[in-house]
């Protein structure tokens, strides 16, 4: 009984979402609905290659349009209603859940339609501060896999490479676990690493490509964590790769 009850709670759930997508998809869309419109008419009067590229170039320009416009209907979202999520230990089926999976979703409509054009642009950064994420200046953005953006804190001119991933919650033995990632001034993610929730990465530090930093994991500024799980490079060795690049 108590599966059943469970099941039928995710198919209601994912119900809901679907609704709240068709929701926001339709509200993204009327822009680029409204300009093709326009192009549609202009076209009438015109040769039919006119007018056929007319519409192309219309319909590529509504879909830049709908996806800066469900940026912007997110973070309104998320803004509106004050959606910051609280660290600490909450039942799968609780208020702070809903609120998490509901800001996830937010996220994911963009992650799925149109964020792989906004990376390394401040469109990127838009999004998370949107959101609730708090970014330092000149903070680059290479990778659609940062969740969480309340809980997350990023210094001046960090570079969060291709694909990694930071991310602040966990699911343990039926509990969501919520933690802070923060992420100091001058530090390189490599590309693929995973920053999991509870990390603190100190100023000018590395985390090589593909590490995973583990739970709750100190990094002190201006050391290089490389493995999986990372571990920091002894002193000596980083002198000697040091030595070697220079010879």
């Amino acid at each position: 009984m108590k599966s059943f009850l469970i099941m039928l709670g995710q198919l209601i759930f994912a119900i809901v979402m679907y609704l709240l997508a068709i929701f926001y998809f339709g509200l993204a869309l009327i822009p680029g609905v409204a300009l093709f419109f326009k192009a549609w008419q202009a076209g009438l009067a015109m040769q039919p290659i006119q007018r056929y590229a007319l519409l192309g170039f219309s319909l590529g320009a509504s879909y830049f349009l709908f996806g800066l416009s469900l940026v912007l209907l997110a973070g309104l979202t998320r803004t509106i209603f004050r959606l910051r999520l609280r660290e600490g230990v909450h039942p799968i089926f609780s208020w702070q859940a809903l609120k998490w999976a509901f800001v996830s979703s937010l996220y994911l409509m963009i992650n799925f339609t149109f964020i792989d054009f906004i990376l390394l642009t401040p469109f990127a950064n838009l999004l998370q501060r949107l959101l609730g994420a708090r970014l330092g200046k000149n903070v680059q953005i290479n990778s659609k896999f940062v969740f969480d953006a309340t809980l997350l804190e990023i210094g001046d001119n960090t570079v969060v490479g291709g694909d990694a991933v930071i991310i602040g919650h966990v699911v343990e033995r039926g509990r969501l676990k919520l933690n802070k990632v923060k992420i100091g001034k001058n530090v390189t993610l490599g590309s693929h690493c995973t920053v999991m929730p509870g990390c603190e990465i100190g100023d000018n530090a590395i985390i090589g490509a593909g590490a995973v930093l583990l739970k709750n994991t100190k990094v002190e500024p201006r050391s290089i964590y490389y493995g999986v799980p990372a571990e920091p490079i002894k002193p000596h060795l980083h002198k000697e790769e040091n030595n070697h690049a220079q010879g």
